[in-house]
C-alpha cells in the first residue's frame, strides 16, 4: 500500500492528465494513445479528440475493402458511415455520414449521452481506396491547436 499523501497539485494533475488502459485476447491489439495536452478544454473536447483516437486505431485494423462506420447503442437510427465529426462548446458532438441506404445523415449528441459503437462497413465499390476519415479528423485537429480553421 502506498503511504504518500499527495499535494493538491499532484491530485490536481493526476485527475486532469487522461490515462488510458485496455487489455484484449489479441495481444497485436493496441489501445489509442492518451491525449498529451492536458490544457482546460469543454466536455465536447474531450469527447471529440478522444472518439478520433478510437476511430483511428479502429482504422487501423481495416483492409481496403472496409471503411468505418458507427453505431448508436440505445438509439433505433442505426449505423452511418463516418464522412465528418465535429463538435459545439461545451457539450455537443455531432456526427455527419450516410446510412447504408446512402441516405444522408446527421447526429447531434449531447456527451452525457454519448456511446458509439465502431463498425467495418464494405467501401463503396466506386472508391479506388476507403475513406480514412481518423486520419482526417486527426489533421484538422492539429490545424486547429495552430490556429487552422476553428471556429470559436
Amino acid at each position: 500500500m502506498d503511504d504518500k499523501i499527495a499535494t493538491s497539485a499532484e491530485a490536481l494533475e493526476a485527475t486532469a492528465i487522461p490515462r488510458v488502459h485496455e487489455v484484449h485476447t489479441d495481444p497485436e491489439k493496441t489501445c489509442p494513445e492518451p491525449i498529451k495536452n492536458a490544457e482546460p478544454k469543454s466536455a465536447a473536447r474531450w469527447a471529440y479528440e478522444r472518439l478520433i483516437l478510437y476511430i483511428q486505431n479502429f482504422e487501423k485494423t481495416l483492409d481496403n475493402t472496409q471503411e468505418v462506420a458507427m453505431g448508436f447503442a440505445g438509439d433505433s437510427s442505426g449505423v452511418i458511415k463516418i464522412e465528418g465529426m465535429g463538435y459545439y462548446d461545451p457539450d455537443i458532438v455531432t456526427f455527419y455520414g450516410a446510412d447504408p441506404s446512402g441516405t444522408k445523415t446527421q447526429l447531434v449528441q449531447h456527451v452525457t449521452q454519448l456511446s458509439v459503437m465502431l463498425r467495418a462497413l464494405p467501401k463503396d465499390v466506386e472508391a479506388e481506396e476507403p475513406n480514412r476519415i481518423g486520419f482526417r479528423l486527426a489533421q484538422d485537429l492539429d490545424d486547429e491547436d495552430t490556429g487552422g480553421n476553428a471556429t470559436t
